[in-house]
């Protein structure tokens, strides 16, 4: 049952949201609908219940097709993540002021039932019915509330997208008349036996539309430009959360489904996610628009993920997903920074800021310690998902690792730029005003902080819970 509560919970909480007038009613109720998300994925962790991790219910039953729900370990942990989000977004954006409010979090809820539903669907066409749900509340998030240039870069975004469904759709529906049983659940789309001609085609339908949805590197060119262009809100949204559908697709979809395929393109996957995360590094020190720059950051930290996901061992696939939440955790943190700049000073522009920490000490601090988790310092979070992912891409292919490996340097480049251009050297005229931030602002960076060391110290329990999963993709190459 909670696999069903955590769809039905953000849906119905959307939809309500959309009669509440009022913008502080709006936004209490969309933080209390997140909490009680949080607390249904809290429960279910605490009381190890399998019996409600799964859900089964007719649907179409005309099609094959039936509302099948299944938590894992690997979407059991990307549902965490993403009841952990919201709330801390919520939180973080609460002076935020937006037109027509109950819409606006009516949309965010409707998103975030939608992903959850791709990270819990385990039938073929209900994951499509949340893949495409989804992304139309996003779609008019980004386009009524986007800058100036919202419009054509929303057209983008949708054009990319709608491309990369429209592949994955053709492909599905193919493997749905191989079936047995002419079925869309799980268990029959994995038992359908193709040929290597199959496969291949196969793969390149599917992979093109998760790859554009993460993006790797050639899909990339939609993403600088939605982030900068989406409210902060919507693109916490987008960097934490929907990059991962694309990497989870990878791991609940792709790889069980065409095994010989995937074995036989990975140096082609591999290969350009690493060019991914060279070449969004080097665009990202480039940067002078805090946005534009974690947006490139996130990038390169993605191509990792993905390489990872295809180097056929433990290390490499384990990093990856537990990567998901750790990067999901440290960019959501990143944005809230850039969210409390923008509406402090009017400004993302590092070259128009400096002098924070003077007067802003928390939250430099706080800033701080999330930019040094983004680059994987030892003892934070995401240093245990690096670490697994280098040493499974160096058994893979040494070359792959040390090419991969300037991401690394580069990174802390740019991050410890960022950092002394905004919050060190001389105050200005725009800065010198400037005051710490509030108790609600510093709990939201305060949760992530705790999310980031609690993770980087003791990681045993999030090993156990994704253990499984690398387990039965591994299983299925042997």
């Amino acid at each position: 049952m909670i696999a069903l509560l955590m769809i039905l919970v953000p849906l119905i909480g959307g939809l309500v949201a959309f009669f509440l007038k009022e913008e502080k009613q709006a936004k209490t109720w969309s933080l209390l609908v997140s909490l009680i998300s949080l607390a249904a994925i809290t429960y279910s962790l605490v009381s190890n219940n399998e019996e409600g991790r799964t859900f089964t219910a007719e649907w179409l039953p005309q099609l094959g097709a039936s509302f099948a729900l299944k938590m894992d370990g690997a979407s059991t942990l990307l549902c965490l993540l993403g009841a952990l989000s919201y709330p801390v977004i919520f939180a973080s954006t609460w002076k935020s002021t937006y037109s027509s409010p109950n819409i606006f979090y009516g949309l965010m809820l409707l998103a975030q039932a939608g992903i959850l539903g791709v990270f819990l669907a385990a039938d073929g066409l209900l994951f499509y019915f949340f893949w495409e749900l989804a992304l139309i509340p996003v779609y008019f998030l980004c386009s009524k509330w986007g800058g100036e240039k919202r419009i054509a870069v929303t057209f983008k975004f949708f054009i990319y997208t709608f491309i990369g469904s429209l592949l994955m759709l053709v492909g599905l529906l193919y493997m749905y008349f191989q079936t047995a049983d002419a079925s869309f659940a799980m268990e029959s789309l994995y038992a359908v036996k193709l040929s290597g001609d199959q496969q291949t085609w196969l793969f390149w339908l599917f992979f093109i539309a998760f790859a554009i949805k993460m993006p790797v590197f050639p899909f990339h060119t939609w993403q600088p430009d939605a982030y900068e262009q989406s409210p902060t809100a919507v693109t916490m949204v987008l960097s934490a959360l929907m990059v991962k559908m694309g990497l989870f697709a990878v791991v609940r979809w792709l790889l069980p489904l065409f095994p010989d395929a995937a074995v036989e393109f990975d140096n082609v996957v591999i290969g350009l996610s690493v060019i991914g995360m060279v070449y969004a590094s080097i665009i990202a020190m480039q940067q002078d628009d805090l946005k534009r720059l974690i947006a490139y950051s996130s990038i390169a930290h993605i191509g990792l993920m993905s390489a990872a996901l295809f180097v056929n061992n433990e290390s490499g696939l384990q990093g990856a997903i537990i990567q998901f939440f750790s990067h999901g955790v440290n960019v959501l943190g990143m944005w809230i920074v850039v969210e409390l700049i923008e509406r402090k000073f009017g400004t993302r522009k590092m070259s128009e800021l400096g002098g924070l920490a003077q007067k802003a000490p928390a939250l430099t601090i706080l800033l701080v310690i999330v930019a040094l988790a983004n680059v994987a310092l030892p003892l934070t979070n995401a240093f245990i998902g690096e670490f697994l992912m280098f040493n499974g891409l160096f058994k893979f292919n040494a070359w792959y690792a040390a090419v991969g490996g300037l991401s690394i340097i580069l990174s802390a480049i740019y991050t410890l730029r960022m950092i002394q251009k905004v919050f060190y050297g001389n105050e200005n005229a725009l800065t010198a005003n400037n005051t710490d931030i509030s108790f609600i602002e510093k709990a939201a960076l305060a949760v992530i902080v705790v999310a980031i060391f609690v993770m980087g110290v003791y990681p045993s329990p999030v090993f156990n819970l994704t253990k499984d999963t690398a387990s039965f993709i591994l299983g299925i190459f042997k």
